[in-house]
């Protein structure tokens, strides 16, 4: 009879656990299972959406992470560490892109899901099969590629992962509601698209900085109804030659930039006041070339925080893009007021700086 109920009891217990079993399929086209939501996670990449899609209380289950992509961002990681300290007691695990991503410290951890960015995922090469040995799912999501289809089903596997699907699902249709706002302006007005190039400049004026072919920010120019002039020489991200630059003479230019960088780099983001922003954008100008570019001779030259693309947060930056080389078309909307409501609405904390500037 004891045997009995002890076999009854493993039973239930054992139902109890499928029935919380997930599968889900992931940006790769992956079957992942899992329990879900999950109690031990390893965020590999995109922290602040999964705070923003999981709610702060997903960090309560956040047992490691490859902290530098929030780190590299020092103001705001210090402004959510002021805010939850314990962010900082989360151990590391290293980088896939500058080799010290450490497979033993992931499997120390005994986590039951790991998340991957893509590209880190496919950087991984045989490591990955010596994760998945060990019992541990890895679920890959995707921002960079900055495209709708991965947006949203990136923020609705964080919203599997974290228990929010409900969440994740309002914030998902929201994001498709802006591109589809701004895709519908651009067709109903038929207008000739601007050229347009974005340089990430964290090495300052005479150092030509990163463009962006097909995903992040070349991606958000085109979504947006600009011809990137980085697309046919850069497949994702790369240098185009600078007599390329001139030559192609762009209507608009995007420097985009982080609260640090070298003496003349691009100073944007967080701490960071309108006049710091435009006096270094205004620097720029006096690259050789460049008093030749339309851009620069029209005054269209802008700035960007280089920390708000490749995030479910970066339709605010798509409506910059927008409002950037259709002013009049899309004159209604605020793009940094945009940018600052989602931290309102889904985020702790609410960065104070400039996001967004123009010459």
């Amino acid at each position: 009879m004891v045997q009995k109920l002890l076999f009854l009891t493993a039973l239930l217990f054992s139902s109890l656990s499928i029935a919380q079993m997930t599968t889900i399929t992931d940006v790769l086209g992956r079957e992942v299972t899992f329990d879900a939501p999950a109690k031990r996670v390893i965020v590999g990449f995109y922290p602040e959406d999964y705070m923003a899609i999981g709610t702060e209380a997903a960090y309560d289950h956040v047992v490691g992470m490859s902290n530098y992509i929030w780190q590299a961002r020092p103001t705001n990681w210090d402004m959510y560490v002021k805010h939850r300290p314990s962010l900082a007691k989360i151990p590391g695990i290293g980088r896939v892109d500058t080799k010290t991503f450490s497979v033993e410290k992931i499997i120390s951890l005994n986590p039951d899901l790991l998340m991957l960015a893509d590209w880190q995922y496919k950087g991984l090469g045989d490591d990955v099969k010596r994760i998945e040995d060990a019992g541990i799912p890895i679920v890959v999501v995707d921002y960079n590629a900055q495209t709708l289809e991965r947006h949203v089903l990136s923020t609705k596997i964080i919203g599997v992962i974290t228990g929010q699907e409900e969440r994740a699902a309002t914030i998902a249709n929201e994001y498709a509601q802006n591109i589809h706002m701004i895709e519908a302006r651009l067709a109903k007005a038929n207008l000739p698209k601007p050229r347009v190039y974005t340089e990430f400049s964290a090495a300052g004026v005479n150092d030509i900085g990163y463009t962006f072919g097909k995903n992040m920010w070349g991606a958000i120019s085109t979504v947006a109804g600009g011809d990137n002039i980085s697309a046919p020489y850069v497949e994702w991200w790369g240098k185009l030659n600078p007599e390329q630059v001139i030559a192609s003479n762009p209507d608009v230019i995007v420097i985009t930039g982080y609260e640090t960088g070298s003496d003349d780099a691009m100073l944007i983001g967080q701490g960071v006041s309108n006049k710091v922003a435009q006096e270094r954008l205004a620097g720029f100008k006096k690259r050789l070339g460049w008093p030749s570019i339309s851009a620069v001779k029209k005054s269209r030259m802008f700035g960007a925080y280089h920390g708000a693309c490749r995030t479910i947060m970066d339709g605010a930056m798509i409506q910059f893009y927008a409002k950037a080389m259709y002013p009049k078309l899309f004159s209604d909307l605020n793009p940094e007021e945009a940018y600052k409501n989602f931290y309102k609405k889904y985020l702790p904390v609410t960065p104070e700086g400039t996001f967004i500037t123009a010459l």
